[in-house]
């Protein structure tokens, strides 16, 4: 049983914003699997410290530098593949590059060092008021987007030549998403932090893909379980005493290991009553 504390104004504040993060997450997650983008929001979410450290140099708000550094990283990487770079090999330089800097900048603020684990591994737990009104904002934003431009999202994600064909701009699709991911990775990082917003995208998504039959019903159970692993997350937090944020991601890899357990079981009954 989840302990009477969960009632308290902070845990509440901190489901909420969990469960708004994933209604964001769950339908742009589900691009960053259909498209192989991996690499893609680690590189964003890793430019992330370096937004922080700059934002708290320039004494701006963490959400703003978090989010032009994670817009910033993300064109750079969009416009770098579009030129034929190597995609693999450009992420893994930029991303590596970018949380590096951010550490080494981060390291000469000394009241940043003392919150540097905030950063990377999120602090849900201090969610504030004012931080719920702009993580809700950040989300309404991505949701809508996704909402918008879905049809439009999705002909692009099949094929090139099928959306132009369509009458869409592909360079214009990726820029929503390039768009989408960096206000993710800017609202997720006090959830989740840096090092795990990409796991925040990818899991629910994945998971979510097991059960889907239309992408439209993958989106919404992709939400589904990533609200659940922000709330037993947050469970096994106050239960356990463990950080939050991977408690988060753990859970939602948990729900991953046991749908696939699932469907190879399903499988395996279903061939023994065929034969």
């Amino acid at each position: 049983m989840i302990p009477l504390i969960i009632l308290d104004d902070f845990i509440l504040r901190a489901a909420l914003a969990g469960v708004m993060v994933a209604l964001a997450a769950g339908p742009l997650g589900c691009f960053v699997v259909w498209r192989r983008m991996a690499y893609f929001g680690d590189a964003t979410a890793h430019a992330a410290i370096l937004g922080v450290a700059l934002a708290l140099a320039f004494s701006a708000s963490v959400y703003l530098g978090t989010l032009l550094t994670a817009l910033a990283m993300a064109t750079l990487v969009s416009l770098l593949a579009g030129r034929g770079w190597a995609v693999d090999t450009t992420l893994g330089v930029l991303a590596h590059s970018a949380l590096a800097l951010g550490l080494v900048a981060v390291s000469f603020l000394p009241r940043a060092r003392l919150d540097l684990n905030v950063y990377l591994f999120g602090d849900i737990l201090t969610v504030g008021a004012r931080d719920l009104w702009l993580i809700g904002a950040g989300a309404a934003l991505v949701l809508g987007l996704m909402i918008w431009r879905w049809s439009a999202l999705l002909l692009a994600t099949l094929s090139d030549d099928l959306a132009r064909g369509a009458g869409v701009d592909p360079g214009r699709e990726r820029l929503v998403l390039v768009l989408a991911l960096a206000v993710t990775v800017a609202v997720a990082l006090q959830v989740v932090g840096a090092l795990l917003i990409a796991a925040m995208l990818i899991v629910p998504a994945a998971t979510a893909r097991i059960y889907a039959r239309s992408p439209e019903g993958m989106a919404l159970v992709a939400v589904g379980f990533g609200a659940a692993a922000v709330l037993l997350g947050l469970a096994m937090s106050l239960r356990l005493d463990t950080p939050a944020g991977p408690s988060i991601v753990s859970a939602s890899a948990a729900f991953f290991a046991g749908s696939v357990a699932g469907a190879g079981l399903w499988r395996v009954l279903r061939a023994a009553r065929a034969g």
